[in-house]
């Protein structure tokens, strides 16, 4: 099982460092569209379209690294009360037994619909650039994906007890 702990870590991994690519690409293309528009009154067709799509794939594919390095935001009031084992327990089943099998159908839909759109050749309707969609789905999906895998691999870790887990279940 560390085996898989180890890929699925490695994973979120590579699709952080993708993330971290993609945000140099968001910053030169928002930098490249104000220049072409206020110092050469040319503005692009596709900024709009490249911002949307870089901001959402960012937030995608950085979330499973996040839950790996537990940067998500917690409100556990309630937990820091509880005794560690029944904490452990309880977070354990949340993550295997219900978050999990939740992204993985909102995952299951991401990539239905990503194929779908490669199927049909799916463009962005509302934008004069009208960029193919199936790119932008698949990446919402791969990074659905990485989300649940990590997810599921938390609440494993969880349950193990594992001490390499970055978050900390003392008392």
């Amino acid at each position: 099982m560390t085996r898989l702990f180890n890929i699925v870590d490695a994973f979120s991994r590579l699709l952080s460092w993708i993330a971290q690519i993609v945000t140099v690409v968001l910053v030169l293309s928002m930098i490249y569209e104000v220049v072409a528009r206020y110092v050469f009154g040319a503005p692009t067709i596709w900024a709009f379209d490249i911002s949307y799509m870089a901001t959402g794939t960012l937030f995608v594919l950085g979330a499973a690294y996040a839950l790996k390095q537990d940067a998500h935001v917690r409100i556990d009031f309630l937990a820091q009360k509880m005794p560690v084992g029944i904490r452990r327990k309880l977070e354990g089943f949340v993550f295997v037994f219900l978050i999990t099998p939740i992204f993985a159908g909102l995952s299951k839909f991401a990539i239905e619909r990503a194929w779908r759109a490669f199927e049909t050749g799916e463009v962005e309707n509302v934008s004069p650039w009208a960029p193919l969609m199936w790119p932008f789905f698949a990446i919402l999906a791969i990074g659905l994906v990485a989300l649940t895998l990590q997810q599921l691999v938390h609440g494993l870790r969880v349950f193990r007890g594992d001490e390499d887990q970055p978050f900390k279940l003392e008392a």
